[in-house]
């Protein structure tokens, strides 16, 4: 979730700061998801009204550009931001997702864009110049990610497809948070975001996935009146104190960090989880968003509380 500086790696992890993907206009042959008559047209969703399937959509947001080719959208996306990496054929292009820019993003004749953010007042910039635009913000919850990608599937004709991916989603996460294992005191955590330690609590998109697998959180007495917005910056001496029974890292790519790196750290040798090797390593791509692939992190998540003797 963390990137290269501070203030840049705040706004990756407010976007969220966290598989199967499609690249043609049928679902993804692997997410038992079917084509769908077309959709009747025009289409409304909030307040954004399309009189026809958009085919030229701008994707700034790597959590929407998965989205989209979850849900057998991915051959209507013709342009994607610098950071959609997923899945490998998305359009990626030399737009930007955190500072949009509305001439680029014209110049692409798009008849759909979606953003995550609202930066350079972007969305009436865009709206002025007659283009639709659906701003799939950072998810606070699962039902905000549920939401999104029924908007999205409603807005570019594969509804049935989108409902199919929510669903499929839902019954995945119940099924893993049910086969964690019961335990009467709970594991503790910390989630790194960045070597700088930056963390979530459990207010936050990310720290609720942990609650459902019934981790308790370090962080969240860091910023127990909220005002740091559920990422705190804790101090080295109050996480070794914490003695964490696991520590998730997800800034693995971004900052090359690993249980080798964690335990050369001072004092941390001795922390429970990195004796135990408790130690896990995120992607950090899967972590900052919240498309379908949340399903991956709730994996890693429980496989890794599972592993922890009761």
């Amino acid at each position: 979730m963390r990137r290269q500086v501070t203030a840049a790696a705040i706004a990756a992890a407010a976007a969220i700061a966290m598989s199967g993907c499609a690249s043609d206009d049928n679902a993804d042959p692997g997410s038992g998801a079917t084509s769908a008559p077309a959709a009747a047209y025009p289409v409304t969703v909030g307040t954004i009204t399309l009189d026809k399937r958009p085919e030229k959509i701008v994707s700034l947001s790597p959590s929407a550009t998965e989205m989209l080719f979850a849900i057998g959208a991915g051959s209507q996306v013709t342009a994607a931001d610098d950071n959609s990496n997923y899945p490998p054929e998305a359009p990626k292009s030399e737009l930007s997702g955190f500072q949009p820019n509305a001439e680029a993003i014209a110049a692409k004749s798009p008849d759909l864009v979606v953003l995550s953010n609202d930066t350079n007042k972007v969305v009436d910039q865009l709206t002025t110049l007659k283009i639709p635009v659906y701003l799939a913000a950072s998810a606070v919850t699962l039902d905000d990610t549920y939401k999104q990608l029924d908007d999205l599937g409603a807005l570019t004709g594969h509804a049935t497809e989108a409902a199919s991916t929510v669903q499929r989603m839902k019954e995945d996460i119940a099924k893993l948070v049910k086969d964690v294992p019961q335990r009467a005191t709970k594991l503790t955590y910390y989630y790194e975001l960045d070597p700088t330690l930056y963390s979530v609590t459990s207010k936050t998109f990310i720290g609720a996935l942990f609650a459902q697998a019934g981790l308790e959180n370090v962080a969240d007495a860091a910023d127990a009146d909220g005002k740091k917005g559920g990422y705190p910056q804790l101090s080295a001496e109050a996480l070794v104190k914490s003695d964490p029974d696991l520590i998730f890292l997800a800034d693995t790519k971004c900052c090359k960090q690993s249980l080798e790196t964690v335990k050369a750290r001072t004092g941390w040798a001795n922390i429970t989880a990195v004796k135990n090797g408790n130690v896990i390593e995120l992607d950090d791509d899967i972590a900052s968003r919240w498309g379908p692939r949340v399903v991956d992190l709730v994996r890693v998540i429980t496989e890794a509380v599972a592993k922890v003797p009761a």
